[in-house]
């Protein structure tokens, strides 16, 4: 909105200061600060509102120290983080680039799966809350809309040989020429990176390029699912999930920034994709929003952030990453999100196989998912968060590093 205001009184009325609005890093700077003012201004705010309302934590018995302690906390602190985050997209943001019309949808669409699931446990006194059938349909739901999207909508294109393009357009070539409609993605750490998902249909012959979205939508699908599911199997101790997601998202945007900026995607020689240079304002947002949300959220916390919060954050994380082409670095992007979700997959198939077995089923873990074997075996939580943070700086970093070490 300010952006579109500001940029009529630039051209309009040549009004000084006006013009800064254009560059992404002046509004990405804003968006960061205004979401960090939101959420801790008005977080105490909605806190509050959350408590007397009786918006409390129901926690289940399982034997951990300080978890009795917990009881009562307000959750649904997703809405902070959901309400930091669009309205600061909203005043600066170009609300008609396709990416950022696909974060907002992605962000209403989770949040409200993640408002109802915590909706039935708080106020239908039902402990497992939406039915894991109705949040995987949700999540398919989500993932097909924005794979389809992606994959027919004209405004998404890349350019993916940033250095031969850079010679086309000195032999007077238009840039726009050098734009195409693709389906391919990154692997990292590979000299020659850019694999297309058509490719594995390449056995069907002439004109398989016309089926890619048999492949590419499906994979779309399997991250957004698989990267919700694991931001909310994160969300067990204070400051954990808002923690990591913060540092996962800060890297995601830097790659955002470059790809979406062709003297940087020139300079490393990485895709280019025309656009999604706006998806900073939204992630320097999003990632203020999580930064005040851990004001509050942070040992011993005031709020939790419920599925509202969580399922939000995966839904978010996965579409940033499949619109630059990133998703397979979500692995390591994301590293703690994907330790959790095998520890669950791993301890429940192990149970499962040992019973059958020998009639008797075992553990891998004490506990899962994998921070709650830390806390069984004794680990203070908040050792725990900031252990998963280093943790999550160093695959950030190691993330990065792949921009030029392949």
């Amino acid at each position: 909105m300010l952006y579109y205001i500001f940029q009529y009184l630039d051209k309009a009325f040549d009004v000084p200061g006006a013009g800064v609005f254009q560059y992404i890093t002046f509004r990405s700077a804003l968006a960061f600060i205004l979401s960090i003012l939101i959420a801790t201004i008005y977080g105490k705010k909605i806190i509050n509102y959350l408590r007397n309302q009786q918006v409390g934590e129901t926690v289940r018995e399982l034997g951990l120290e300080g978890q009795t302690a917990k009881a009562g906390t307000p959750t649904m602190g997703g809405i902070i983080i959901i309400l930091a985050t669009l309205i600061p997209v909203f005043l600066l943001a170009k609300l008609n680039n396709i990416y950022i019309i696909l974060l907002i949808m992605t962000t209403l669409w989770m949040g409200t799966i993640g408002f109802i699931d915590d909706y039935i446990k708080i106020f239908k006194k039902d402990k497992q809350g939406l039915k894991g059938i109705f949040k995987v349909i949700g999540q398919v739901g989500l993932g097909l809309i924005v794979g389809t999207v992606l994959y027919l909508s004209p405004d998404v294109t890349v350019r993916k040989d940033t250095v031969a393009s850079r010679i086309k357009i000195e032999n007077n070539i238009k840039p726009a020429d050098l734009e195409e409609k693709s389906t391919a993605t990154t692997i990292p750490f590979m000299k020659n990176n850019e694999f297309d998902y058509a490719e594995v249909l390449s056995f069907m012959g002439d004109g398989y390029e016309n089926y890619a979205w048999l492949i590419f939508i499906p994979m779309v699908i399997i991250v957004i699912t698989a990267v919700s599911n694991g931001a909310n199997l994160t969300d067990g101790i204070d400051g954990l999930a808002a923690g990591t997601s913060a540092i996962s998202v800060l890297t995601l945007g830097l790659f955002t920034f470059v790809s979406g900026n062709i003297i940087f995607s020139d300079y490393l020689n990485i895709m280019y994709i025309p656009n999604s240079g706006e998806m900073t304002v939204y992630i320097a947002a999003f990632v203020g929003a999580l930064v005040g949300f851990l004001w509050y959220n942070a040992y011993p916390a005031s709020v939790f952030m419920g599925d509202t919060g969580s399922l939000t954050i995966g839904g978010i994380i996965a579409v940033i990453a499949i619109a630059i082409r990133k998703e397979l670095m979500i692995p390591v992007v994301c590293g703690i999100f994907l330790a959790e979700n095998l520890s669950v997959i791993l301890q429940v198939s192990y149970f499962k196989y040992t019973k059958k077995k020998f009639g008797e089923g075992r553990r891998i873990f004490l506990m899962s998912p994998l921070h709650h074997h830390y806390q069984k075996k004794g680990y203070h939580e908040s050792r725990i968060v900031t252990r998963f943070w280093i943790v999550g700086i160093l695959l950030a970093i190691f993330s990065l590093v792949s921009l030029k070490l392949r």
